[in-house]
């Protein structure tokens, strides 16, 4: 969940916003103060009640956080308008800064499959260590066939 001020944004721009969000799984709807700090209260949300001041709207979704950060930080650098006030990961509050990190991550699928490669790494070199020595004995009578004038089997 985000925690946004939409204090500037005219009804287009936040139909606009709404529109981007959507395809990552997202919402946006606008809030009370009261009945938002209410609502985590009683969820069991640490206390941000200082930090929920003026227009509210939250952002929820089913999906990763981090694209939806990506889109409304693109967003809001765009339309200059918009600020991320705070988020919420597991129920761990992300600073403003947080969720700038976060947006600037690359995609899940791009970080999984870096992460497979990183562990598939040392695996590659072991098997291309074990089979080096076949490798050069066959390089090696492959030479030598040539050398002698034979084909080579």
């Amino acid at each position: 969940m985000l925690v946004t001020d939409y204090q500037h944004m005219k009804v287009a721009d936040f139909s606009e916003l709404r529109n981007r969000l959507a395809p990552a799984g997202a919402e946006m709807h606008v809030v009370k103060n009261n009945f938002l700090k209410r609502a985590m209260a009683d969820s069991g949300f640490a206390d941000v009640s200082d930090q929920l001041v003026g227009q509210t709207a939250v952002v929820t979704g089913e999906n990763d956080v981090a694209p939806v950060a990506k889109i409304f930080k693109i967003f809001a650098t765009e339309f200059k308008i918009a600020d991320l006030k705070i988020g919420f990961v597991d129920r761990t509050v992300l600073s403003t800064a947080e969720l700038e990190t976060l947006a600037e991550l690359p995609p899940r699928e791009i970080l999984q499959a870096q992460l497979l490669g990183l562990l598939l790494s040392p695996a590659t070199r072991f098997v291309r260590l074990l089979n080096e020595p076949g490798a050069a004995l066959a390089r090696l009578l492959k030479a030598k066939a040539e050398k002698e004038g034979a084909p080579a089997a």
